[in-house]
């Protein structure tokens, strides 16, 4: 077999292909095995009658496609290694020759990964900004802290305020029906927090344990219960009990049962300082680097072949309809609640999924441009991130791996490396 290659654009390239006459026959006795059981010819039982009777009677053609069929996985894949062609889209097949005896002569025309025209990736003038951290923050990171291990206490001597939660019974009327949805058994409902239809919590402030009551007010005009929008109704209201929240005031005991290093409330403060110093630092470094990558791929030029970006949506769709199912929904049930298309979703992703080929083959081309390469260490670095993950050991977690999950986290890790490339001659 001989091959040809020719670069038709960035994007697609064209092979030719020139088969022995052997190879052919062996194609058209595996159509022949292949389609004998299906072919009906008289004086003979199905799948009985000779190859030439079979071509005597159909045509000289009949086995042809399904040759070509039989043959064409191995001899494409052999012409793509041989040119280092890495094909994203199904093949475009133009026969030029065929039949018993004869060279098969055809043609191939496919979209590749695309040429990457990379402009300015260096010296790009990006400095890092982080956040400075103030007292303010610090303090008000402590009292999120004293906020969640605060407690709710019954009361019984004052009537409910604002900030209180309060344990209900309530049934809903419009007028004198009573409506769905509208009735409830023992509901904690905090009061202030907005959570219930705009001036029911205010009108149970000032009652007591036990009080009854009537609470009136009006469904919002965009409530999603069309029947109910806009009307005024009125609410039976029982208050069962009232509770206020216990904040833990801040002491050393409250340090001791809040921190695994701290004792004393200003090691407390100097250690959140820390924390918050280092989550500024990290979204600093996060920003810092997609705007690297942002600009970077702003400045090159690649067109992008469809079916890579379609490739990319089919990964994002899988991923949503996982996370889905970890929440115990399923994606056709998801779409009936949002009223949303599978094309519609599809349509929402494509800009990003665009944007997601486009930086990877970005990075794909400086890491080139560069050489960048990983070590053997710098490799086993990044397989211990997921070894520590599952509880196991380098070499023990390494033993699970084949070669193209090896070959998966050299990726990675060179990937990672080129990151830190273009981010150290960026500011």
């Amino acid at each position: 077999m001989t091959t040809t290659f020719e670069k038709l654009s960035s994007n697609k390239v064209k092979l030719g292909f020139v088969v022995e006459p052997e190879k052919f026959s062996e194609g058209l006795k595996t159509a022949y095995n292949k389609m004998k059981g299906r072919i009906s010819i008289p004086g003979f039982r199905r799948g009985k009658a000779p190859m030439k009777v079979i071509e005597n009677y159909y045509g000289e053609g009949v086995f042809y496609e399904d040759a070509l069929d039989a043959i064409f996985p191995e001899i494409y894949e052999a012409g793509l290694k041989e040119h280092d062609v890495h094909a994203v889209d199904r093949p475009e097949i133009t026969v030029d020759q065929i039949g018993r005896g004869k060279e098969l002569k055809f043609t191939v025309e496919v979209f590749v990964r695309p040429d990457v025209k990379l402009g300015e990736y260096k010296n790009l003038g990006i400095v890092k900004t982080v956040d400075e951290v103030t007292d303010d923050d610090v303090s008000a990171e402590i009292e999120r802290a004293r906020d969640r291990a605060s407690r709710w206490v019954e009361i019984n001597d004052r009537p409910a305020k604002l900030d209180d939660q309060v344990n209900i019974d309530y049934q809903g009327f419009d007028g004198d029906v009573q409506f769905d949805g509208g009735t409830a058994q023992g509901h904690d409902l905090i009061l202030g927090s907005g959570s219930f239809i705009p001036g029911f919590e205010d009108q149970l402030v000032g009652k007591s344990v036990g009080d009854e009551c009537e609470v009136n007010v009006t469904f919002p005009e965009d409530y999603h219960a069309k029947e109910l929008a806009g009307k005024p109704v009125v609410f039976k209201v029982k208050v069962n009990d009232i509770r206020e929240k216990e904040v833990p005031a801040l002491d050393d005991d409250f340090v001791k049962e809040a921190s695994e290093t701290a004792d004393t409330v200003d090691e407390y403060k100097a250690e959140i300082r820390a924390n918050l110093e280092k989550a500024a630092d990290s979204r600093g470094e996060t920003a810092f680097e997609n705007e690297v990558i942002e600009t970077i791929c702003d400045n090159a030029e690649v067109d992008i072949p469809a079916a890579m970006i379609e490739d990319q949506i089919d990964s994002m769709m899988r991923e949503m309809e996982m996370r889905m199912a970890y929440q115990g929904i399923k994606m056709d049930d998801y779409f009936k609640y949002t009223g949303q298309t599978r094309e519609q979703m599809r349509d929402v992703y494509r800009q990003q999924a665009e944007e997601r080929v486009k930086t990877q083959l970005v990075i794909e081309a400086v890491r080139k441009a560069e050489g960048i390469t990983a070590t053997d260490e710098e490799t086993d670095a990044e397989i211990q991130k997921y070894a520590e993950q599952n509880k196991q050991s380098l070499e023990d977690f390494k033993k699970m791996l084949s070669d193209a999950d090896k070959t998966y986290f050299a990726d990675a890790a060179a990937t990672r490396k080129v990151f830190d490339f273009l981010k150290a001659n960026a500011e």
